[in-house]
């Protein structure tokens, strides 16, 4: 494998700079890297990737463009909403450089997919935003002993590591079980600082070229935690645990249970409420509530099974939140204890309802 005379001249500073030089510029061409979501921390890591020549590049989202992104996902624009984040990714990298192979799968991972999607790459990228895909990207690049790159958000706070990087520590060996459903919420749920995604995104971009170039010290066996407020940057240790290295299925795991079938839009629930006797249920905290609402029954997320003798069983129910993540898993939680009630969730959640 070469570079031709215009690449060497798109990457002359990478090429020149002490310990990277040519070697290391053709090892990110013949690389080949799966990011996983191309929201928040997909987009800088995506783009940074592609301009630095990594060679092939995955993109795996099933979300199209919404207005709430774009604060911070800066690949998209006004006139991408509605459009898929996949595809739009990949007209916008390969504008920035052509060189590289962009391959899109408009899917979201998922138990049945992922080993036969992430085979196909030398190292995986997780920018997801849900605990269910992180551990599912573990687990599956421990079976096929793959790198994987972390980044995760909170509110003011990033985090970046490397696990399973030459049969390193793991997820699980940091954080052995995901956080019960409701403990802890995602952007969609807490907010985020539209500058943050793009710091620990690039980070992951940084963290992709030293695992594929073998240059500098990678987050393997260290948590890297960025709190953008106080300025402070710290790094925690951790060591592997050898049970978490004992994988070879997928099964068991957890199991990603699909509400697909149990949306309901805007228009259908107004439709409902205008003509039908539905019982709403807002698993929203009670500030939120308080703030703005449809009406309804509120019960917290947090607290919802506690409080579930208060939810009539025999009575159509919608479950409704602020983005719809909270309410698909509020929907599951009603429907283990009421097996035979007819319930569905807001798709978007009150964010789209009540623009």
């Amino acid at each position: 494998m070469t570079l031709s005379k215009k690449e060497k001249d798109r990457y002359h500073r990478q090429i020149i700079l002490k310990g990277f030089g040519l070697e290391a510029q053709l090892k990110l061409k013949a690389a080949t890297v799966l990011v996983v979501g191309a929201g928040g921390l997909g987009c800088p890591c995506l783009t940074y990737l592609a301009a630095a020549g990594v060679g092939k590049i995955g993109i795996a989202d099933a979300d199209k463009v919404s207005l709430s992104n774009l604060h911070r996902q800066v690949l998209y624009g006004t006139a991408d909403i509605d459009k898929s984040k996949c595809e739009i990714a990949k007209e916008k990298l390969i504008s920035k450089n052509e060189n590289v192979e962009i391959i899109t799968h408009s899917v979201y991972i998922n138990e049945e997919n992922c080993l036969e999607i992430l085979k196909n790459y030398d190292l995986v990228i997780d920018a997801s935003d849900n605990f269910n895909t992180r551990y599912l990207l573990n687990d599956a690049c421990v079976i096929l002993k793959k790198p994987l790159v972390f980044g995760a958000l909170f509110e003011f706070e990033g985090q970046v590591s490397t696990f399973n990087y030459h049969d390193g520590p793991t997820l699980r060996c940091l954080f052995p079980e995901k956080p019960k459903e409701g403990v802890i919420n995602n952007c969609a749920e807490a907010g985020v600082l539209g500058v943050l995604p793009g710091i620990i995104g690039n980070w992951q971009a940084l963290e992709a070229i030293k695992v594929i170039t073998q240059i500098g010290d990678v987050l393997s066996g260290k948590l890297l935690m960025i709190h953008a407020l106080s300025n402070e940057v710290k790094t925690i240790s951790f060591k592997t645990n050898p049970k978490n290295k004992e994988k070879d299925s997928l099964n068991h795991f957890f199991k990603i249970e699909d509400a697909k079938n149990q949306e309901v839009d805007n228009y259908l629930l107004k439709h409902w409420m205008d003509e039908d006797d539905i019982q709403i249920i807002d698993v929203r905290e009670d500030f939120e509530f308080e703030n703005t609402n449809i009406g309804g029954l509120n019960l917290p997320l947090s607290i919802l099974e506690k409080t579930l003798s208060k939810i009539d069983g025999k009575q159509k129910t919608v479950v409704v939140c602020q983005s719809g993540v909270r309410s698909k898993k509020g929907l599951k939680i009603i429907l283990n204890h009421y097996p035979s009630i007819e319930i569905y969730h807001l798709k978007g959640g009150l964010s789209t309802y009540l623009l």
